[in-house]
This record gives structure tokens, C-alpha cells and sequence, in this order.
């Protein structure tokens, strides 16, 4: 086959046109909000925000760990994980009302009369500064831009190339740093981005959680595209239930990475029980958000493992695609509850929860579709494509 068959479905336009739609709406509807009472609205962008960031950089951490295991596993996804690293550029210009809002979400560093009240140790005050959150932040999109063109170049070379072997060598030589850039760089965002919010209090894990919680993000983006796109060809001849039981593992082995993380880090604080440390499970486990802690625990992680323990869920498209929707669902509560205890002890969402998401969302799949479009959907260069096309049943 050439890429001509793995054109991308005709479908694909009206998904983005809708998306865009729905997107825009929704923006037009936030921003109202955001002259109504900015407050709200930049706590509401923040966690919407680090949903569409882990849709964006943890499709580029799959995409070069796929690069880097040579798992068959990846290559039915991989062209869509690339059509989603491409919205880093979407997400840098998204990043923009965070650095607006910044003395709003970040006054705990930034307001001089709440530092006189709760000073910061002298490291915290030469790190934590306005224009140095803004320079670390230029490393960061750096690199994910970095990262993101070069994958992105070299598949597409690879598709002019078939079976290169030198490009083939050079995509896999850079896949290992890449991941470990990729885990570095994202911990040191989320300190900037989501830790300082309460400044007093650190974890050495929590970048690790972050990562974690990405790659279940971007696995469960891609199993619902792939059973989307499962009813049109080329995937209607190619997809296999085998590939999906395989994805199906993956999200399965993500999941309990990430409660193992977010476990430990409880653990070790609740043991240490210091009060500098447990200010954070104060906020959290108590009151209201005690209620949509245990929200979380349940509906993203227990119910998720239970039925994914299944084979036959794993296979079934209907099925394990309205998983990966509900785990999604629930990837933007647990931001939710990372995020908001620091700003109020009230759990219950106010409308700008509800549509400052939708905007961000529809807009970054208007744009995800638009990607998508532009190359075939399978990497027509790669040398292992067709055997993982025969990856079926045995």
C-alpha cells in the first residue's frame, strides 16, 4: 500500500469544523466570564489548561517511548500521537492567559504583603520570581517544540525513505533522551505551574504523578480515536482486536503507575506527618474535598482497574473506548482537586469549570483534526508496518 490508502477519513473535516464551533462558543461564553470575575476564571483555566497540556506533551512522551521500545503497540497510534505533539504550538499560545493571570493564580510568591505574612526561605524567593517563571517557561516549550519538529520531520522523511536506515537509527538514538528531557522538563513545569501555588509545601514525586497522570491522558486519547476511525478505512481493514487489547494494557499499566505514585507520595507525608508537609492532604482530605477525594480514588482509578482487568473489555471497541472517555472525564477532576483547595474550600464547580474546559478542549480537537489531515494515518515508511498490520488474533 502507498499513503494514498492511508489517507486520512473525509470524516476528519467535520470533526474539526464542529470542534472549532463548539470551541469557540464556549470561549466566547468564558470570556464573559473572565470580565465578570477574572478570579474564578484564571482558577478555572488553570486545570482546564493542564488537561490539554497532557493531551499535547504526553502524546510526545508516548510517541518517542513507542520510538524507543519498538513496540507494535504504538505503530497503529503513532500518527496520530504526532497529529497531538503538533498542538504544541497551540498550547504555548494557550499558556499566554496563565502568564496574564499570574499575580491572581501565583499571589502566594507574587503579592510582597502575603510573602511579608508567610516569607519563603531565600532560595524560594530567588527562584520563585516573575521573570524567572517566565524564562523557565521559554526552556520548556524549547524543548517540547524541539522535540515535537524533529519526530515529526524525521516520520515524515521516513514516509518519502522507506526503510532508511539511517533515519530509522537517528529517531531511535534520540528517543531515549528525549523521554528523559521530556520527564525532566515537565517536572519542573508542574513546580512552577501547579506546586507554587502553595508555595510552603514540596513533594520530590510530583512531577513523576504528573507524567503519570499525561500518559493516561494521551493513551486514552488514542484509543478513542483509533475506534473512531475504526469504521473508515484504512483502519477498518487494519485495526485489529489484538492492537486494541494491547492499548487497552497499556492504559491499564498507566493507570496503576500513577496511583502508585500518587500513593507513595501519600504515604511518605502521612508517616512523616510534619506540619510543613501535610498542608497539602489537609486541604484535600478534609471537608468537601475530602468528598471528591474520594471521588477520585473510586471513579479514576478503582472502578478503571476493576474493569480493565477484563479481556474482553479490553477488546471491545464500544467498550474500551467509553472507558477511555470516563478515565479522561476523570483526568480533569483530578486536576481539578490538585488545583482549586488552594484558592477555596468550596468543592462544588461553578459554571466557568464547566465551560472554560469545553473551550479549550473543542478548540485543541478542531486543531488535533486539522493535524491528523495532513499526513497519512498510518507511517506508510516504517518498516515494521506491516507486521504490525498482521498483529491480529493468535
Amino acid at each position: 500500500m502507498n499513503a494514498q490508502d492511508y489517507k486520512a477519513p473525509a470524516g476528519l473535516d467535520r470533526v474539526q469544523t464542529r470542534a472549532w464551533m463548539v470551541g469557540g462558543f464556549a470561549l466566547l461564553v468564558a470570556l464573559g466570564g473572565a470580565f465578570r470575575s477574572p478570579d474564578k476564571f484564571y482558577q478555572s483555566y488553570l486545570f482546564s489548561y493542564l488537561l490539554i497540556l497532557g493531551l499535547t506533551v504526553g502524546s510526545l512522551g508516548l510517541l518517542m517511548l513507542q520510538h524507543l521500545t519498538g513496540g507494535q503497540w504504538g505503530i497503529m497510534i503513532r500518527r496520530p500521537l504526532e497529529a497531538a505533539s503538533r498542538n504544541v504550538w497551540l498550547v504555548l499560545l494557550m499558556f499566554v492567559p496563565i502568564v496574564v493571570g499570574m499575580k491572581k493564580l501565583y499571589s502566594a510568591w507574587l503579592d510582597p504583603a502575603r510573602l511579608q505574612a508567610e516569607p519563603l526561605s531565600d532560595y524560594q524567593q530567588r527562584y520563585l520570581t516573575h521573570s524567572g517563571f517566565l524564562f523557565r517557561a521559554v526552556i520548556y516549550f524549547a524543548i517540547w517544540l524541539l522535540l515535537m519538529w524533529l519526530f515529526n520531520s524525521w516520520s515524515k522523511q521516513q514516509d518519502a525513505q522507506p526503510g532508511n536506515p539511517t533515519l530509522r537509527r537517528r529517531i531511535k538514538t534520540l528517543a531515549g533522551p528525549g523521554v528523559i528531557l521530556y520527564v525532566l522538563s515537565m517536572t519542573f513545569a508542574v513546580i512552577d505551574w501547579v506546586m507554587s501555588l502553595s508555595p510552603h509545601w514540596a513533594s520530590t514525586i510530583y512531577g513523576f504523578i504528573f507524567v503519570a497522570s499525561q500518559a493516561i491522558s494521551a493513551m486514552c486519547l488514542m484509543i478513542i480515536v483509533v475506534v473512531l476511525l475504526s469504521g473508515t478505512e484504512p483502519y477498518a481493514s487494519v485495526l485489529k482486536t489484538r492492537h486494541l487489547h494491547d492499548l487497552g494494557k497499556l492504559l491499564f499499566a498507566f493507570n496503576m503507575l500513577w496511583a502508585y505514585f500518587d500513593f507513595s507520595q501519600l504515604l511518605i507525608i502521612w508517616s512523616g506527618n510534619q506540619p510543613e508537609e501535610i498542608s497539602f492532604y489537609r486541604a484535600r482530605l478534609s471537608g468537601e474535598w475530602g468528598v471528591v477525594a474520594v471521588i477520585v480514588l473510586v471513579f479514576s482509578f478503582a472502578l478503571p482497574f476493576l474493569i480493565l482487568l477484563s479481556q474482553q473489555v479490553k477488546r471491545n471497541p464500544s467498550l474500551i473506548s467509553k472507558v477511555a472517555i470516563w478515565m479522561l472525564v476523570f483526568r480533569l477532576v483530578d486536576l481539578y482537586w490538585m488545583t482549586r483547595p488552594e484558592f477555596t474550600a468550596r468543592a462544588w464547580p461553578i459554571w466557568l469549570d464547566l465551560v472554560v474546559p469545553v473551550a479549550l478542549v473543542g478548540l485543541w480537537v478542531g486543531f488535533f483534526a486539522m493535524n491528523l489531515k495532513q499526513r497519512p494515518v498510518l507511517p506508510v515508511g516504517d518498516p515494521n508496518l506491516a507486521e504490525a498490520i498482521a498483529h491480529h488474533e493468535h
